[in-house]
């Protein structure tokens, strides 16, 4: 009776064991098939244009000053006509040319202590802003605002406020070829590195795309704009 039950006793813990080796070795294998399943390899593609920009932005600021406030208000009435005239002369039409209201100042109502008056007591600024799709007609009249200069304007171009501005705005025109051009660029990497490394390339496991960004091609050039954009794709690899 005791001998039958050291044989049962054997069998059984005979099939634990079988049992447990079998389970190691299937949890093995599904441990090394998943690893296999994920090998992947992340790569990234660029895709980088140039484009004209199709819209600028000019203030042309002027200053002048006065110790009578109505003939300081009158001259820049006056000066701004000019600039308006000047500007629709060269092909810019009315409609793209708008006025800032003139920021005027009162030079001895801002004074202090026992400082010696001014010689002039108010000075006044104005804006006048072109805001045009059309750059080369644009471009064509600021070469010649000299001639604005010679009857008395004095302009400021110094300032941040006072620079010419240039935008792209037919991103979303562009955006789908350069996200197909940066992808496809992205995959040719992947499938490079697949052939050295003796893979197979597989499905895509994750992709991303980088925000665009605009940027003046060069600082003389400002009109010319790059537009890029880079695709971040990891890919699945297989023996």
């Amino acid at each position: 009776m005791g001998e039958n039950r050291h044989n049962n006793a054997f069998v059984l813990g005979l099939f634990i064991f079988l049992g447990l080796s079998a389970l190691g070795y299937l949890l093995g294998q599904a441990a090394i098939e998943y690893r296999l399943y994920d090998r992947s390899v992340t790569v990234k593609g660029l895709s980088e244009r140039e484009y004209e920009a199709d819209i600028v932005i000019w203030p042309i600021q002027f200053n002048m000053a006065s110790n009578n406030l109505k003939q300081l208000y009158d001259s820049i009435d006056s000066k701004s006509t000019d600039i308006k005239n000047f500007l629709i002369e060269r092909g810019i039409p009315e409609t793209d040319i708008t006025f800032s209201t003139p920021a005027i100042t009162d030079k001895i109502a801002q004074q202090y202590g026992n400082n010696r008056a001014p010689e002039f007591r108010y000075s006044g600024f104005q804006t006048v802003t072109v805001y045009s799709n059309n750059i080369a007609t644009v471009h064509a009249a600021m070469g010649s605002l000299s001639e604005l200069g010679k009857k008395g304007i004095v302009f400021i171009g110094s300032g941040y406020d006072s620079q010419t501005e240039y935008l792209f705005t037919r991103l979303n025109e562009v955006k789908p070829e350069m996200i197909e051009e940066a992808t496809r660029k992205a995959r040719h990497v992947a499938e490079k590195f697949a052939a050295d490394s003796d893979s197979q390339l597989g499905k895509i496991k994750k992709a991303s795309q980088g925000q665009f960004s605009i940027y003046a091609r060069d600082r003389n050039n400002p009109h010319i704009k790059k537009v890029r954009v880079v695709a971040t794709v990891q890919y699945y690899l297989s023996d």
